[in-house]
């Protein structure tokens, strides 16, 4: 085994990818219990780990301002630390960069990256189309399995007890919570589906809808057109973590294909996701002991469409999503 001492990870996407990220923190973690482990990631995502017990370091790279000015400053505070191993978790020029010329002993990356020509270890990343597919988190940890070996972790996040006491006050009742929104239209279930789904719950049900301040109008539409009563928008109300929190302890969590899933997979909390224009062979599905994929039951050609999704439907009937019976939806609550 080698002798690890400082260990940097690089993710800098979207929060889903940071947490599909999370289980090299634990595998790294286990093999090196005295490496100083840090995580470098974009701002907005960084609440994720604030409170993660196996990192020494959290580095956050601005990218609302100043890009590449800010990426060089990055590429000098990250030389000075002398990592031992950096792993790049991204396929993208500006973290192949950061880590090619990291002045690290050891780097591993995915072999799409442009600058992994100049990575130690480079790792094939596969994305299928059909059948079972390898998840993501397969495809991460391939990238430290020279250090460590071939078992697989699930991600995990780490609120704090004052999230857990912060939620405990919507916990007094049975409830689920809804996450309707994407920030890709092909892959959210249109407003009137949720609606009609959240007509056809028993009135008894506490329904609490999580997501971000933008999401706010959303649900306060889908909550006044389907006349549940004991509905509540906590849009924007809640941390990350907080949100995770409360999820872990839900009947059932509803989410689309996003980062909402992702935090439910990392809480082991039930989970419900809607797969529209994306499909689970990609790698991107939920993780947790109980989940459900809800997905149409018509063949269509065009579907996947894409990997990421769009802002609109390529084909304009957006079948995909449109043609999913909402009592596959109340079948997970069975």
């Amino acid at each position: 085994m080698k002798d690890l001492k400082k260990i940097l990870i690089i993710q800098t996407a979207s929060l889903g990818d940071v947490v599909l990220s999370t289980p090299l923190i634990e595998k790294l973690h286990d093999f090196y219990p005295k490496a100083d482990i840090d995580f470098l990631l974009k701002n907005g995502s960084e609440s994720l780990l604030r409170y993660h017990p196996y990192l020494k370091r959290v580095m956050v790279w601005d990218k609302s301002e100043e890009k590449y000015k800010r990426l060089w400053e990055l590429l000098g505070i990250i030389r000075a630390e002398h990592y031992d191993l950096v792993v790049n978790v991204q396929r993208f020029a500006s973290s192949g960069f950061l880590t090619a010329f990291s002045n690290a002993k050891l780097t591993t990356g995915f072999s799409k990256n442009p600058f992994a020509l100049f990575f130690s270890k480079r790792i094939k990343h596969r994305i299928q189309k059909q059948g079972g597919g390898v998840h993501e988190i397969e495809r991460n940890l391939k990238l430290i399995e020279f250090v460590t070996d071939n078992t697989i972790v699930k991600p995990r996040l780490y609120p704090s007890q004052h999230d857990f006491a912060h939620m405990s006050q919507y916990k007094t009742k049975r409830f689920i919570t809804v996450s309707p929104a994407s920030l890709w239209h092909t892959k959210q279930f249109p407003k009137e589906k949720w609606v009609g789904f959240i007509s056809s719950l028993e009135p008894d049900w506490v329904i609490y809808f999580l997501g971000s301040d933008r999401d706010k109008t959303l649900i306060d539409n889908i909550i006044s057109e389907s006349n549940h009563n004991n509905s509540l928008n906590l849009a924007g109300r809640l941390t990350l973590l907080e949100s995770a929190a409360l999820m872990r302890d839900a009947s059932m969590n509803f989410t689309n294909d996003s980062a909402p899933m992702h935090l439910a997979s990392a809480m082991n909390a039930p989970v419900a996701a809607i797969f529209g224009s994306t499909i689970p062979a990609f790698g991107f599905g939920p993780l947790s002991e109980k989940s459900f994929i809800v997905e149409t039951d018509e063949n269509l050609a065009c579907r996947p469409c894409g990997l990421h999704g769009h802002h609109k439907c390529p084909k304009k009937h957006f079948k995909c999503m449109s043609t999913i019976e909402i009592k596959k939806m109340l079948a997970c609550l069975n």
